[in-house]
C-alpha cells in the first residue's frame, strides 16, 4: 500500500477498511500484502486462541501499517479470552485510532465557554458498533496496553488519555518514534499524573506571583497599557516548569521571545527584572544607563538575567526585544539562538532552547509563523527545537476567533513540519505543567518544534483602557463572572488532602503579605548578570562619533596574503571534478589577479578570505547565494557525478566551522529576521544576508523598520549585519530594477547604518572589512550590481587592495580641472553608462563624480569636491524615477538644493517593462546629462 493510502485509516473511515476486509475475505490476494497480513494476524490470533500474531505479522512491512497507525510492537499482545468476531475487533481497532487521532475535538480544554462541536466522529454507531458491545472483552484492547477489556472500559481509557483538560495532535507525525514515545505518555502516565507536594508549592507560588503582579499594577497604575496576562496566569509557571525541566536535561540557556501580552509577568516573574524598576518605567524615571534600551514603550523591552533553576542550576535566561509587528520576533530569537549553538555551544542545540510566546490570533494570521517554521529543521537554520507556547485568548483585538481564522486550532501551522501540538485548557495548571513538561521531554530527544495551545482568556480588553464588551458582551459576561487560574488552584488544593489543604493556608498568607510589600514598594535585589564570551565581546566596543564617518580606517591586505587566498579559491581537490562552465569560472580567478583584472565577484571572495584568516566567523544565507543569482559567486563548487560539495573558503580558516553558507528557503521575511538575530551574538561575525533581486527585500521591511534601522535606538542592540541587494535598471522590468533605495535612506538617521551603492569592486572589499575594523558596530545595506558583474570597466587592480581603504567618494579622473563647467554626481551603475558617453565625446569639461557611499555622508570630502569644482553647476544624475532613488533623501542637505536632477520622470512604477521604452528612457538620461548650456 502507497503511504498515501494509508490516510483512510487515520480518518477510520469504516467503508474503507470494511471493503478491504471483504475483499480480503473473499480473495486474500486481492488487497495489499501488508493488510493481508494485518488480517490474517486478526483471524489467526481470533480463530486458534493463539498467544501471539503470527511470526509473518512481524515482517517490515509492517511499518506500513504503522502509517497507517498500526503500531509496530504491538503485534505482539496476547488475544485470547475475548469474543471472536473479526469484524467487531476490526471495528474496536479503528475507534482506538480514531480517539487517538481526533480524541483532542473532545477535550476539555476551554474555560470559559463549551467547545464548538466539531463532528469528533467518535460515536460508537460510527464504528459499526452497537450499545450491546459495551459489555462485551474484545481482544484489541491489547492496543492500548491492557487485558482484555469491555469496549466501555476502553472508551473510558480512551477518554481519560485523550478528552480530559488535555488533548494531543499526534497522528499526523510520520516518524513512528515520536508517535509512539507520544502514546505511551498518553495512555499511560497522563491518566495517573500526580506532582509533588515541593512541585504544587512551586506552582502556587509562580501563580500568586502573576497574580501579585498583575493586582499591584492594576491598583497603583489604573487604566495604564500594560497588556495583562490575567486570564492566563497560568502561562508563568508553565513558563518556570519548561525552564525548570529542561535544565535537569541540560538545557543552561533559553532565548524567549514574545509579544506585549503578558510581557511585564514575564519579566518579573520569570526573568527576574526588579519590581522596581519596572515601576520606574512606568513613571517615566528610568534609569537609561541599566536599561537595554530607554527609546521603547516598557512592553517592547527586552532584558537578559542569570538565574537557578529549582535544581540549583545556573540558566541563562533571554528575553528580546520585540516591536508591534507581534510574530517578527520569533526568527530573530531563533536566530540568536543559532548564533549561540555556533558560538558558545560548540553545536550541541541542546544547551539552548528558544521559547515563542504566541498569541492565538497572531499565530494563526501571520504569515512569518509559516516562514519561521519551515526553518525548523533545515540545516542552515535549526535550533535543535523550539517550545512554542500559545496563550490562547480566544480573542485577537476585537476579533472572535471565528472571524479570525479557517483552521480549527490557531496551532494548525505545525501540522506542516510534522510536530506535536498540545492543547490545554489554562484553569488547570498542573495539567499545564505536565504538557509543558513533556513538551520539553520531547523537544531534548527528538531536536524537533512542539507546540503547546494554552486555552484561556483575556480578563480585559485588548489594553487595560479599552472597553471588550463593545464587540464581545456575552463572553465578557461569562468572564466577569469567572475565577482566576490561582483561585482555581487554590480551591483545589483547599479540596484536596490535608497537607495540600495546609499548603494552600500558608501560600494564601505569603500572597497577601506579598502584595502588601509591593504596595509598599519593598525593594528588591538586582540579579547578577554574569557575562557570557559574546557580551564580553560587545563590552569592548564603543559607540560611534559623527567623526568617525569622515573617513573609514585602513583595511587593505598584503599581496601575498592575497594571492595565497586566490590561489586556494582558484583550485579544486582531484577528487573534485565540476562541470566545465564551474571549472572555468575557478580557473579565471587566478588569471584576473595576476593580470590586475579583479572583478566584483573575485573581490567578494578576497573579501571573504582575508576576514577568515583574520579569525573572523563568517554566514551568508539567502536565495541560492551558494552559485549567485547571476551564477558569479560559486562560493561551493559540486562534483559533476557525486554532486559532493567542495568549499575553498572553508579551509581558509584556522577551523572548518568559521565559514557557513546557506542557500534559503524561498522567503525574505524570517529569513532576514533570524540573520539579524545571528547576528547580534558576537561583533567578531560578519553575517550576511542577500536578497535574489534587491525588491524582494519589500517582504522583509519590517526587519528593516523595526530592527536593523532602529534597534541601536530603541534597545542599545547593535548589528553589523550586510545586506545585499541587486540593484540596477537593464529593462528587466518593474520588479527586477530596483531596490528601493528610498527607502532604506528614509531610515537612515543618527549614524545607525551604511548605505552604499559601490562601482568599484575593491570598495566592496574594502566595505566589507571595514565591518569589523572600526571599533563598534553598524549595518551596512549595499546596493549590489547585476550587468556590472561582468562589465568590462568594473575593475580594481591589486594594489587598490594592497594600499587603498573604503572611498566614501570618488571624483573624476578623465575631466581637467580648469575645464570643467558642468559636474555629474552619481551613484552606482548608471556611472558606467555616463563614463562610456564622457571618454567616447572626450568630455574633459564634464566631471563625473561618484558618491559610493549614500549614508553617512562623508561631509568634509563633499565639501571638498564642492570647493574643487566652485565654479561648475551640479547636476545629480540617478537612473530611478525622480521621487525614488535618492534625489529626496539628498535634499536634507544644503549642499544639494542648489543642485539639478536629471532622471526618469516621477512615475508609481519603478521601470518600465518594456525593453525598447527602457532603453530610450536611459540614453534621454545620458544625453540630457551632456547637453551643457
Amino acid at each position: 500500500m502507497k503511504k498515501s493510502d494509508n490516510s483512510h485509516l487515520t480518518g477510520s473511515d469504516n467503508a474503507y477498511v470494511d471493503a478491504l476486509y471483504e475483499n480480503f475475505s473473499n480473495n486474500p490476494d486481492s488487497v495489499d500484502e501488508t493488510w493481508k497480513k494485518f488480517f490474517q494476524g486478526f483471524e489467526y490470533a481470533l480463530n486458534s486462541g493463539s498467544e501471539h500474531f503470527p511470526i509473518e505479522m512481524k515482517n517490515p512491512n509492517i511499518e506500513n501499517a504503522e502509517n497507517a497507525q498500526v503500531f509496530p510492537g504491538e503485534s505482539n499482545h496476547v488475544f485470547s479470552g475475548a469474543t471472536t468476531d473479526t469484524d467487531k475487533e476490526i471495528h474496536v481497532f479503528r475507534l482506538i485510532q480514531s480517539y487517538r487521532a481526533r480524541g483532542h475535538l473532545l477535550s476539555d480544554t476551554n474555560p470559559i465557554r463549551p467547545r464548538r462541536n466539531r463532528d469528533p466522529y467518535l460515536f460508537i454507531e460510527n464504528f459499526g458498533l452497537e450499545e450491546s458491545d459495551l459489555h462485551k472483552q474484545f481482544s484489541v484492547s491489547k492496543f492500548i496496553g491492557e487485558g482484555n477489556l469491555t469496549l466501555m472500559q476502553v472508551i473510558e481509557h480512551l477518554k481519560r488519555s485523550y478528552c480530559s483538560s488535555i488533548g494531543i495532535e499526534y497522528m499526523h507525525i510520520n516518524n513512528t518514534q515520536e508517535r509512539r514515545w507520544i502514546k505511551e505518555h498518553f495512555e499511560g502516565t497522563i491518566q495517573g499524573f500526580d506532582h509533588s507536594l515541593e512541585k504544587k508549592k512551586r506552582i502556587l507560588e509562580k501563580l500568586n506571583e502573576a497574580v501579585v503582579f498583575e493586582n499591584f499594577l492594576q491598583l497603583k497604575y489604573l487604566g495604564q497599557k500594560r497588556f495583562s496576562l490575567e486570564g492566563g496566569e497560568s502561562a508563568i509557571p508553565a513558563l518556570d516548569a519548561i525552564i525548570n525541566k529542561g535544565s535537569d536535561l541540560g538545557v543552561n540557556e533559553f532565548v524567549i521571545g514574545m509579544a506585549h501580552r503578558g510581557r511585564l509577568n514575564v519579566l518579573a516573574n520569570i526573568m527576574g527584572k526588579t519590581y522596581e524598576y519596572i515601576f520606574n518605567e512606568f513613571e517615566g524615571t528610568a534609569r537609561p544607563d541599566l536599561s537595554l534600551g530607554d527609546g521603547d514603550v516598557k512592553y517592547h523591552l527586552g532584558f537578559r538575567s542569570k538565574t537557578k533553576s529549582s535544581s540549583g542550576n545556573d540558566v541563562y535566561l533571554k528575553l528580546m526585544p520585540n516591536p508591534s509587528h507581534l510574530e517578527v520576533v520569533s526568527p530573530v530569537a531563533i536566530g540568536f539562538t543559532r548564533g549561540q549553538i555556533d558560538k558558545v555551544y560548540g553545536h550541541d542545540s541542546s544547551k539552548i532552547c528558544p521559547i515563542i510566546v504566541h498569541g492565538d490570533a497572531a499565530i494563526a494570521g501571520q504569515g512569518i509563523v509559516y516562514e519561521t517554521a519551515q526553518m525548523s529543521n533545515l540545516e542552515g537554520y535549526s535550533v535543535g527545537g523550539t517550545i512554542h507556547f500559545v496563550i490562547n485568548n480566544q480573542i485577537g483585538f476585537t476579533t472572535d476567533f471565528t472571524d479570525a481564522r479557517t483552521s480549527i486550532y490557531s496551532t494548525s501551522v505545525a501540522k506542516a513540519i510534522d510536530v506535536p501540538i498540545i492543547h490545554i485548557n489554562g484553569d488547570d495548571v498542573e495539567a499545564v505543567i505536565y504538557a509543558v513538561e513533556l513538551a520539553m521531554e520531547y523537544r531534548q530527544k527528538f531536536k524537533k518544534d512542539v507546540y503547546i495551545d494554552m486555552v484561556c482568556y483575556r480578563k480585559h480588553g485588548h489594553n487595560e483602557g479599552d472597553e471588550p464588551k463593545f464587540t464581545q458582551p456575552t463572553f465578557y459576561d461569562l468572564i466577569a463572572k469567572h475565577q482566576d487560574p490561582r483561585e482555581i488552584y487554590v480551591s483545589k488544593l483547599v479540596g484536596g488532602n490535608k497537607i495540600e489543604a495546609n499548603l494552600a493556608k500558608e501560600m494564601q498568607t505569603h500572597f497577601r503579605t506579598k502584595l502588601q510589600e509591593r504596595l509598599d514598594l519593598v525593594k528588591q535585589k538586582d540579579l547578577e548578570y554574569l557575562y557570557q564570551k559574546p557580551d564580553e565581546e560587545w563590552s569592548k566596543l564603543r559607540k560611534s562619533n559623527k567623526s568617525d564617518f569622515d573617513e573609514s580606517p585602513e583595511t587593505q591586505v598584503s599581496e601575498e596574503k592575497l594571492a595565497k587566498i586566490v590561489e586556494r579559491i582558484s583550485t579544486t581537490p582531484d577528487e573534485i571534478s565540476p562541470i566545465k562552465k564551474a571549472q572555468k569560472i575557478i580557473e579565471e580567478r587566478r588569471k584576473r589577479f595576476d593580470n590586475g583584472q579583479i572583478d566584483w565577484a573575485l573581490a567578494e571572495m578576497m573579501a571573504y578570505g582575508s576576514l577568515l584568516q583574520d579569525g573572523r566567523t563568517i554566514r551568508i544565507s539567502g536565495q541560492d547565494v551558494i552559485r549567485g543569482t547571476f551564477s558569479h559567486r560559486h562560493a561551493m563548487v559540486f562534483d559533476s557525478k557525486t554532486n559532493r560539495p567542495y568549499c575553498a573558503l572553508a579551509s581558509l580558516a584556522e577551523n572548518e566551522n568559521k565559514f557557513y553558507i546557506y542557500n534559503s528557503l524561498l522567503s525574505e521575511y524570517a529569513v532576514l529576521g533570524f540573520e539579524y538575530g545571528y547576528s547580534l551574538v558576537s561583533p567578531n561575525n560578519i553575517n550576511l544576508w542577500e536578497a535574489q533581486f534587491g525588491d524582494f527585500s519589500n517582504c522583509a521591511q519590517p526587519v528593516f523598520d523595526q530592527f536593523i534601522s532602529s534597534s541601536d535606538s530603541k534597545w542599545q542592540m547593535s548589528s553589523d549585519l550586510v545586506v545585499l541587494l541587486p540593484h540596477g535598471y537593464e529593462g528587466q522590468g518593474p520588479e527586477h530594477s530596483s531596490a528601493r533605495p528610498e527607502r532604506y535612506l528614509q531610515l537612515a538617521a543618527e549614524e545607525n547604518m551604511y548605505v552604499c551603492n559601490l562601482t568599484k569592486p575593491s570598495n566592496l572589499f574594502h566595505a566589507l572589512r571595514r565591518q569589523v575594523a572600526i571599533p563598534f558596530r553598524k549595518p551596512l545595506i549595499v546596493f549590489t550590481p547585476k550587468s556590472l558583474l561582468r562589465h568590462k570597466d568594473c575593475i580594481s587592480n591589486v594594489e587598490e587592495f594592497t594600499n587603498g581603504k573604503f572611498q566614501e567618494i570618488i571624483d573624476d579622473s578623465f575631466a581637467k580641472k580648469t575645464k570643467v563647467k558642468r559636474v555629474l554626481m552619481c551613484t552606482g551603475k548608471v556611472y558606467f553608462d555616463l563614463l562610456e558617453k564622457q571618454l567616447a565625446d572626450k568630455r574633459d569639461d564634464i566631471a563625473i563624480v561618484r558618491l559610493e557611499q549614500l549614508y553617512p555622508l562623508a561631509d568634509k570630502q563633499l565639501k571638498a569636491i564642492l570647493k574643487k569644482y566652485s565654479k561648475a553647476e551640479f547636476i545629480w544624475v540617478q537612473e530611478e524615477p525622480e521621487n525614488m532613488g535618492y534625489w529626496t533623501y539628498l535634499l536634507r542637505y544644503k549642499e544639494f538644493r542648489g543642485f539639478e536632477i536629471i532622471s526618469r520622470k516621477i512615475s508609481a512604477s519603478p521601470a518600465s517593462g518594456f525593453a525598447s521604452v527602457h532603453k530610450k528612457e536611459q540614453e534621454d538620461i545620458v544625453t540630457r546629462s551632456f547637453q551643457t548650456k
